[in-house]
């Protein structure tokens, strides 16, 4: 007789150490694996849990960041930590989306204003500067 396993759709069974089937755990194997399914369904994936961010986006990052608070070795470390604070709080979607709203409000004139224009770019902007203060306040 092969191995049963979950995956086959059938309770599993307990044996003990004499090789006899254990009458009465197939109810507890069921309601187990019941409950760690609904858990692992029911807790939403942070953005710590997704690692979306691809190494390029991070690398560039923490380039920028080490030109504008020295080439040292403190600021890679300061730098490296700080966008993996973000990336923990920010899915890189939401990131790339405040970065680039970010960026355009820097522009002088009417279009700089028109991207604060809406409730949702201020708050993904505002969402951005957050994440960015709890990683200056936990790295630097």
């Amino acid at each position: 007789m092969r191995n049963r396993t979950a995956l086959d759709g059938e309770a599993l069974q307990f044996v003990g150490v004499d090789g006899r089937d254990k009458p009465g755990h197939d109810g507890v194997v069921t309601l187990l694996a019941s409950v760690v399914l609904l858990h692992a369904l029911a807790t939403p994936a942070s953005a710590a849990d997704l690692n979306d961010y691809p190494t390029s986006a991070r690398a560039d990052y923490v380039f920028g960041c080490m030109k504008a608070n020295g080439d040292t070795r403190q600021s890679l470390d300061q730098c490296s930590c700080s966008i993996d604070v973000i990336a923990s709080i920010l899915p890189y979607e939401r990131y790339v989306a405040a970065e680039t709203v970010a960026s355009v409000t820097q522009q002088p004139g009417p279009v700089g204003r028109m991207m604060l224009a809406t409730a949702q770019n201020r708050d993904a902007l505002d969402e951005l500067r957050r994440a960015q203060a709890e990683a200056q306040m936990r790295c630097f």
